[in-house]
């Protein structure tokens, strides 16, 4: 359960390049021991935001602090109790990827060796190999491992499993709960919704710059739908005439549908009059969420 404590706190948040408005007033906070999803379609802005609370570029408006710090003012203090992986990681091709893991970690200063090997083999990783010779997966255990060792207080995940088989996604998963139970904060922006179901408590959905939704996943499903499979002994027919139940099919005996979390019960009420034989309910996933949310950000 995440603490009280603000490890990342952006206020209106805004970034211009030129006349284009890349952010426009951003807001959200991470706490310890919360894992922050951050989702959206590319060009969304999630790497410009990223790129702010590094230090990389200044905001044109708004504030970004992390540890109570300034991003742009104290951004060389700030990374000493940082880890970041990028989606697509850059290696020196002349050196192998153990050197370049180990010079990773003297980088950042305060790191754990034991944690290290232990990574090494977890991700299954050939450290001997020159880094010129790994493919797109071996480059991204590269910058995993050297920041998952890494004794820091907030991890920026920026499509980090990107080229990782199942396996290694599994790995990245456990990992990250691992981190969490030891009291960091974690912002996970990633293109895989199922990830993000499965590891973060707070969710911001971002479209064109905005935040469209913001919340816990628990709070996104309430605002939204259930989906519905029943089978009756007769067709439930008048089903069709409920405002709260949407894109109905009926094959016989057999009804999906989707209706108003908050019509639960009338559904229940509805259905029985047909003599329910089997009834399943689930949430909407992440991914419909998001399709949902972020074509309410574009309307």
């Amino acid at each position: 359960m995440a603490t009280e404590t603000k490890v990342v706190e952006i206020k209106q948040l805004q970034k211009n390049f030129g006349k284009f408005q890349a952010l426009k007033n951003i807001s959200f906070d991470i706490h310890a021991g919360e894992v922050l999803g951050y989702v959206g379609p590319n060009g969304a802005g999630k790497s410009t935001t990223i790129r702010v609370l590094l230090g990389l570029i200044k905001a044109s408006g708004g504030s970004a602090k992390i540890f109570g710090k300034d991003v742009w003012t104290d951004a060389i203090e700030i990374h000493k109790n940082i880890a970041y992986v990028p989606g697509d990681v850059y290696l020196w091709p002349n050196l192998t990827g153990g050197e370049i893991i180990d010079m990773f970690l003297h980088m950042h200063g305060s790191f754990d060796a034991a944690k290290r090997d232990e990574l090494i083999k977890k991700f299954e990783f050939d450290p001997k190999k020159k880094a010129r010779s790994y493919s797109k997966g071996n480059r991204q255990k590269v910058a995993l491992i050297a920041a998952l060792a890494s004794d820091a207080e907030l991890y920026i995940f920026d499509e980090p499993t990107s080229g990782l088989d199942p396996l290694m996604e599994a790995v990245f998963q456990e990992e990250v709960a691992r981190i969490k139970a030891a009291g960091k904060a974690i912002l996970l922006s990633s293109h895989i919704l199922s990830e993000v179901e499965k590891l973060c408590d707070t969710i911001a959905i971002i479209a064109a710059g905005e935040i469209v939704e913001y919340g816990s996943l628990e709070e996104m499903r309430h605002l939204t739908r259930y989906e519905f499979k029943v089978e009756t002994k007769t067709p439930a027919d008048s089903l069709q005439n409920l405002d709260f139940v949407h894109d109905l099919k009926i094959d016989g005996n057999k009804a999906s549908f989707q209706a108003d979390s908050d019509k639960i019960q009338e559904v229940l009420s509805a259905l029985t009059a047909y003599d329910v034989l089997r009834i399943d309910s689930n949430p909407q996933t992440l991914e419909e969420l998001f399709m949902h949310h972020y074509a309410q950000g574009r309307g």
